[in-house]
């Protein structure tokens, strides 16, 4: 089972991360761990590098817990919900764990909501987790 793990070291993504690792060891999977920078642009070399710790620190955990991993960092100029089925399409993803946030109604219908979008388009379940 290859279960896909939206991370951005936000307390939602922590908490998608225990989760991640519970289904993990439940499901005998393997755990991809994803942080999707908006934009596709490489010029911001601070946030890059955060990010970049960020996936290393999750795969930590991940390796902590003997789940086999991989970590990626997609700078590819699509939106955030796009970047996360466009890469559980890619690799053959059965679930999607991601991190939500409390956020008003009208701030979904006036910022969008990355969760939403990938519920409501996903190919395969999605867990999310606040």
């Amino acid at each position: 089972m290859n279960i896909l793990v939206c991370y951005d070291e936000t307390e939602a993504s922590q908490a998608a991360l225990k989760i991640g690792v519970q289904h993990a060891k439940a499901l005998d999977g393997k755990a991809y761990v994803i942080t999707s920078m908006i934009g596709g642009t490489k010029d911001n070399i601070e946030d890059n590098k955060k990010a970049e710790s960020g996936l290393k620190y999750a795969q930590s955990v991940l390796e902590k817990n003997g789940i086999s991993c991989e970590t990626h960092l997609l700078v590819r100029g699509l939106s955030s919900g796009e970047d996360i089925l466009q890469f559980a399409d890619e690799n053959d993803i059965n679930e999607i764990i991601i991190g939500i946030k409390k956020t008003s109604k009208v701030g979904k219908l006036v910022f969008g909501s990355t969760a939403q979008h990938v519920i409501l388009e996903s190919n395969c379940p999605v867990v999310t987790v606040k």
